[in-house]
C-alpha cells in the first residue's frame, strides 16, 4: 500500500510538469503567428493599396464604385470627399470618394 503512494508522489515533482507546460503554449502561439501571415497581413495591405488608389483619382478616371456602377469622373469637391461621375450621356452622380473600388 505505501508504494502506491510513493509512486504518485514522484509522479506530481515539479520539474515534470513545469517543462510540459511551455510546451503546450509553442501550437496556440504559432497558430496566432500563421493567422496573422496569412489572413490579417494580406488585408492591411490590400487597404493600404486601396487608399492609395482612392487618394490618386483625378479628372477623367474611369471608375468602379461598390454599388456596381461604372463612371467616368467629371468632376471632384476635394474638401467634401465627393466625386461626380458621369454614367451616361446626362447623367451625373455624386458618390462619397470612398465608394470607389477600382479603376478601369
Amino acid at each position: 500500500m505505501s508504494d502506491l503512494f510513493l509512486s504518485t508522489a514522484y509522479a506530481q515533482t515539479p520539474g515534470g510538469a513545469g517543462a510540459q507546460g511551455w510546451m503546450s503554449f509553442i501550437p496556440i502561439v504559432l497558430m496566432i503567428v500563421i493567422f496573422y501571415f496569412l489572413l490579417i497581413r494580406p488585408t492591411q495591405k490590400r487597404e493600404k493599396d486601396r487608399k492609395k488608389m482612392i487618394d490618386a483619382l483625378q479628372k477623367g478616371d474611369k471608375v468602379l464604385t461598390s454599388g456596381g456602377i461604372y463612371g467616368v469622373i467629371v468632376n471632384m469637391k476635394a474638401d467634401e470627399n465627393i466625386i461626380i461621375l458621369k454614367i451616361a450621356d446626362g447623367a451625373k452622380v455624386e458618390f462619397a470618394r470612398s465608394a470607389v473600388q477600382a479603376k478601369v
